[in-house]
C-alpha cells in the first residue's frame, strides 16, 4: 500500500466535540479532506451549521449535533444519534474543554473546579464509554484526546485546568490498556500555545506573550492546523500499532 493512502480517512464516520471553531473545526476539516463523514458538535447549532457547510463542501457528509459535554444526556444523545444515523463510529475526538478561573489553585472555588471537572473530564469519560460500547460492538475503532502541556507541568494561574488535563492522559492509558484487544485504539495530544479563542488574551498581549515566547524553543505559538494533522495520523492507519500515547506539540516548551 503507498504509504499515504494509510493516511485516508474514506469513508470513515467521525465526531468532533467542540468543533465549531478552534483546534475541533481544524480537525473536523482536515478529517473531511482525507475523505471522513464528520459529526460536527458543540454548544451552538448556528457555529456548528457553519463549519458543517465547509465539511460539505469537501465532498463528504455532515451531521450538526448540538452538545453540552457537561451533561451525560447531550452526550448520549450525540453518541447515539450519531451511531443510529451512520451506522458506526470509526473515530471520536473529545477536544471539548473549558476553564472559568485563572489564577492560584489554593483561591480556586468549588463551582469553578466543579465545572472544569464535570466538562474537562467526566464529559470525555462518558463520551469514551459510549463510543467504546459501540466499537467493542465493531471490532473497531479511534478515540482521540485533546489534553494539553498543562497536563505535564503544572500551568501558572490554570491550576484546576491542569489537573483536569492531567486526568485526561491517564484516562487515555487507562482505556487504552483495557480497550486494546477489542481493536480499540485510544491516544492523545498534548498541545502547547495554540492560537484558538482560549488563547486571544495572551497572544494579543505584548507583555504577556513576549514571556510565553521566551518560553518556547521554536519562539513562536502553533496553530489549530498543527494539532489536526497530528490528529489525522492518529485517526487513520498510519498509526495503527499505536496505543495509549501522548504526543506533545509545544513548539518544545517542556524540553
Amino acid at each position: 500500500m503507498p504509504v499515504l493512502d494509510l493516511f485516508s480517512l474514506k469513508d470513515k464516520t467521525a465526531i468532533v466535540t467542540g468543533s465549531s471553531r478552534g483546534i475541533g473545526r481544524a480537525i473536523a476539516l482536515a478529517f473531511a479532506d482525507a475523505g471522513a463523514h464528520v459529526v460536527v458538535s458543540s454548544r451552538k447549532a448556528d457555529a456548528c451549521a457553519e463549519v458543517a457547510k465547509e465539511v460539505e463542501r469537501r465532498g463528504v457528509r455532515s451531521l450538526v449535533i448540538p452538545c453540552h459535554v457537561g451533561k451525560a444526556d447531550d452526550i448520549e444523545n450525540l453518541i447515539g444519534t450519531a451511531h443510529k444515523t451512520w451506522g458506526r463510529i470509526d473515530v471520536l475526538v473529545n477536544n471539548a474543554a473549558t476553564n472559568p478561573v485563572m489564577g492560584a489553585l489554593v483561591n480556586t472555588e468549588n463551582s469553578a473546579w466543579d465545572k472544569i471537572m464535570e466538562v474537562n473530564v467526566r464529559g470525555q469519560f462518558i463520551a469514551s464509554r459510549c463510543a467504546a460500547r459501540i466499537m467493542m460492538d465493531q471490532g473497531s475503532g479511534v478515540i482521540i484526546n485533546i489534553a494539553s502541556i498543562g497536563g505535564i507541568r503544572p500551568p501558572a494561574l490554570l491550576g484546576a485546568y491542569g489537573i483536569s488535563k492531567a486526568a485526561i492522559i491517564h484516562m487515555t492509558r487507562t482505556f487504552a490498556k483495557e480497550l486494546a484487544s477489542t481493536g480499540i485504539r485510544v491516544n492523545c495530544i498534548a498541545p502547547g500555545l495554540i492560537d484558538t479563542a482560549f488563547s486571544q488574551v495572551l497572544i494579543h498581549t505584548p507583555e504577556i506573550y513576549q514571556e510565553a515566547v521566551r518560553q518556547i524553543p521554536m519562539g513562536r505559538h502553533g496553530q489549530p492546523e498543527e494539532i489536526a494533522g497530528i490528529a489525522l495520523y492518529l485517526a487513520a492507519e498510519a498509526s495503527s500499532y499505536m496505543t495509549g500515547q501522548v504526543i506533545v506539540v509545544d513548539g518544545g516548551t517542556t524540553l
